[in-house]
């Protein structure tokens, strides 16, 4: 089929794709968040027809996800960056410290990524020649002092874009901040000469802009764009765009700036996102420019427990200036681009809603996360069993590394099962379904006993470590049987169920709080994940627990045509 002249239409300030049937080729969906749940500070590299994509981890093992696409839809994840613990570990750190705002880049047949560990060595840079890995032993720069690095190459040369301190130190106010670039030498890595400042504050720094961060710099006929995030990363948060004909600058600010920003939206729109930021500027299989950013989907006001998502928009180049075309009601669930979907074997979707379940027969899902190490030891895998955790003293409440397995809460409404098989010996013996969001925000529904006799309870985490808060629990049949566990996400509320036959199910406690497990309440960068947890309490154990599988279905109202 021949490939005719693609009509289009302008609607507000977006243009959109038509098909006239039968002339012309295939268009794709690209649905919104390209990337569900807790997937922020994404950065992107198109090497070829391939698009590779990665995001923050922060205290989650392994670190820095790699998903590939040949589409911008269709996304699977090829392998972690971070992905031994001789490369880094993340022992003793809040879970929403760690690894901050990745940056993925593409030179002579080598990968590149840029990241910060934050609160110990700062910046550093790892590289592969597949990324799917495996990467190297990150390689730190000590005088790349801030965050949010990013790579650019020109030629033989490269440099390092990143947010630093503003100008001598001395902050003009809150939240003043830089734009930094510094000269890195592309054979050892190591930083050349001084750093300068080519962006103070932000767009215009007499009205105090705040949070000037995730900054990258490209070029694009004879000029050379600084794009970066502005405002913080709340619901303040837009995009700006410098230019300059040097890649040192002077840049100068676009006189429209932000060039995307949900701030401005009526606060009472239906299904919102807001948040919108921290954005990469890709070129798409059809040849116009896209953007990848991040953003949130809140259930009502600030509250969202999903995390940061990444998303997707067009770009139009008006006047030599990009400028993101989310469209007039701001960013939408949905774009129509015009090229072909392609699907790759073996990739869950990962965008609208959709379901899966995942065994432990032979090896663990590339998605699924520990806390801040992997201890091989812990686990084993089978056909019959599933996945074996043995009980640990330590508990999610703590800094360390709990037997704990956990995968992202991607939609508001969904649902999370398992099968659990254990027998607790001692009331300190737990294990079963936690849905966590950090250290002190977090519902653990296990199977424990309590004056000697089996239990199902549902736990709530407290200020004190040790002392979680019981909100209910009911009495099983039996102690050695397997019972399933089965927690639900409405938005603001969460239900626990359980079912001792697999076919009849009992309501533990509905509606219990949502709130409290939100980024609003708890704070932080992080999102919500529903984790395979065991623990023994702070007691010394042999005992172990065994998940037959976890089920997965999201079930999101924006999606339901």
């Amino acid at each position: 089929m021949k490939i005719k002249r693609i009509k289009t239409f302008i609607a507000g300030t977006a243009t959109f794709l038509l098909p006239t049937f039968g002339l012309f080729a295939q268009s794709v969906e690209l649905v919104n968040p390209i990337m569900t749940g807790f997937y922020p500070d994404p950065s992107i590299v198109k090497v070829g027809t391939d698009y590779y994509l990665v995001n923050s981890t922060f205290s989650y093992f392994p670190g820095i996800p790699v998903m590939h696409s040949k589409d911008l839809k269709n996304w699977k994840q090829v392998g972690n960056v971070i992905s031994r613990p001789s490369q880094m570990n993340f022992m003793g750190d809040r879970m929403t410290r760690g690894l901050f705002a990745p940056a993925i880049e593409y030179h002579n047949g080598t990968y590149y990524v840029t990241c910060t560990q934050i609160d110990h060595k700062g910046n550093f840079v790892v590289t592969a020649k597949n990324p799917a890995g495996p990467w190297s032993d990150p390689i730190f720069m000590p005088q790349v002092r801030g965050i949010d690095p990013s790579l650019y190459f020109e030629g033989n040369k490269a440099y390092v874009i990143y947010n630093s301190d503003p100008p001598d130190n001395k902050p003009l106010y809150d939240g003043h901040r830089s734009i930094k670039i510094i000269e890195l030498n592309p054979q050892t890595l190591q930083t050349v000469g001084e750093a300068k400042i080519v962006v103070n504050g932000g767009v215009d720094l007499s009205k105090k802009p705040v949070w000037i961060e995730g900054p990258h710099l490209m070029k694009r006929n004879d000029w050379y764009y600084l794009y970066a995030a502005e405002g913080g990363t709340s619901v303040n948060h837009t995009e700006v765009v410098f230019r300059s004909k040097e890649p040192l600058g002077p840049f100068v600010p676009y006189e429209k700036n932000p060039i995307l920003s949900q701030r401005e939206l009526p606060k009472d729109r239906k299904d919102p996102i807001t948040s919108a930021g921290h954005a990469q500027f890709v070129e798409g299989p059809d040849g116009k420019t896209y953007a990848i950013f991040l953003a949130v989907r809140p259930y009502e006001g600030n509250f969202y427990n999903t995390g940061r998502e990444t998303f997707i928009v067009p770009v139009t180049w008006k006047d030599e200036w990009p400028v993101m075309e989310p469209g007039p009601n701001g960013v939408q669930y949905s774009y129509q681009a015009k090229f072909p979907e392609v699907k790759q074997p073996g990739a869950r979707p990962q965008s609208g809603n959709f379901s899966y379940t995942l065994t432990f027969e032979k090896q663990l899902d590339p998605a699924l996360l520990f806390m801040r190490t992997v201890d091989s030891t812990n686990f084993s895998l089978s056909k019959a069993k599933g996945l074996t955790l043995k009980l640990k003293p330590e508990t999610v409440a703590e800094t360390g590394n709990p037997a704990f397995i956990g995968k992202r809460q991607q939609h508001m409404y969904c649902t999370t099962e398992t099968e659990l098989t254990f027998a607790p010996k001692t009331a300190n013996e737990k294990a079963g379904l936690v849905v966590f969001q950090d250290e002190k925000h977090f519902y653990y529904l296990c199977k424990s006993v309590d004056g000697g006799k089996p239990m199902l309870q549902l736990f709530k985490s407290t200020a004190d470590v040790k002392q979680p808060e019981l909100l209910a629990q009911a009495p099983l049949k039996s102690a050695t049987a397997s019972v399933q566990l089965r927690i639900q996400a409405q938005g603001d509320t969460y239900n626990f169920h359980f079912s001792e036959n697999g076919k009849t199910w009992t309501t533990l406690k509905d509606k219990v709080d949502g709130k409290f497990l939100s980024t609003q309440v708890a704070g932080g960068f992080i999102g919500c994940l529903f984790g395979m947890y065991a623990t023994s309490s702070g007691q010394p154990t042999t005992n172990t627990a065994a998940f037959k599988w976890l089920k997965y279905q999201g079930n999101d109202p924006m999606y339901k045509k």
